[in-house]
């Protein structure tokens, strides 16, 4: 059974006082709500990971990422953070190709690939992201934009690799925009994405991989999409930076999931 995931990317906000104290909220309401079909997952920035990871330690089902990574274990690279050091401060997930990252910054699929393989190496989880711009979906290239983001990518890992991988869906037209995809155009998506990879690995595996929505997803949302059949969870931004909506959003999946 597909795991469910609720992600929260906490980007760049919080000073360190601010991040512990979302942290600690957090881990007192998940072990107050216990669920073992679900995992949490919080996403610091880089000076916070390890407070973070201390406060958190002991909480079942809750866990640390790291919002991206470099993909070269060491070395003369002024500013980077690698995926050994992130191992070190206790992270267990990383975001990798997060729209952000790939428009702000240019990063390729290419480097994407390098990335994803340096996660898996030390034995950590990808949360790869995939998504189409505006102008891609309104000229109807929203399944050709995703096919090659996925070939180059996530469909040259091996079985053993791919069942330890989270992907997830954030049209890159409803990130902090306010706008997020509808039921319809999300299901349409992670069906999509399911197919790619059961053309490529069989049913039976596409049906293992969890398949996150990512893109203004909030609590008003959230059950519609998670109720999607193909919606295992969500990748949450700027409604994460606030326990009460990230756990309202934490229980709309516990309300959606079958007994």
């Amino acid at each position: 059974m597909r795991r469910k995931i609720i992600a929260g990317n906490w980007k760049m906000n919080k000073t360190a006082t601010d991040a512990v104290s979302l942290a600690q909220e957090l881990a007192v309401q998940v072990r107050m709500s216990p669920h073992n079909k679900i995992d949490t997952i919080i996403a610091p920035a880089f000076p916070f990971l390890s407070q973070c990871a201390k406060t958190i330690n002991g909480v079942p089902g809750l866990f640390l990422a790291a919002q991206n990574c470099n993909a070269n274990p060491e070395g003369a690279f002024t500013g980077e953070v690698s995926v050994p050091m992130l191992a070190s401060c206790g992270v267990t997930h990383v975001i990798i190709g997060h729209s952000e990252r790939r428009t702000l910054f240019g990063e390729t699929d290419f480097l994407l690939e390098e990335k994803l393989h340096a996660v898996l190496a030390a034995g950590l989880t990808p949360i790869f992201c995939v998504g189409e711009t505006l102008q891609e979906r309104n000229n109807h290239e929203q399944a050709v934009v995703i096919a090659r983001q996925m070939e180059t990518t996530i469909c040259k890992l091996s079985n053993e690799s791919l069942k330890k991988t989270i992907i997830a869906y954030e049209p890159v037209w409803a990130i902090g925009t306010g706008v997020n995809a509808t039921p319809h155009q999300a299901q349409e998506m992670h069906a999509i994405i399911r197919n790619i990879i059961a053309n490529t690995y069989g049913h039976l595996a596409s049906e293992s991989v969890s398949i996150l929505y990512g893109g203004s997803c909030n609590p008003s949302n959230a059950k519609a999409l998670f109720s999607c059949e193909d919606v295992d969870g969500g990748l949450i931004g700027g409604a994460s930076l606030k326990s009460a909506d990230f756990m309202a959003i934490r229980n709309a999946m516990i309300s959606v999931l079958r007994p």
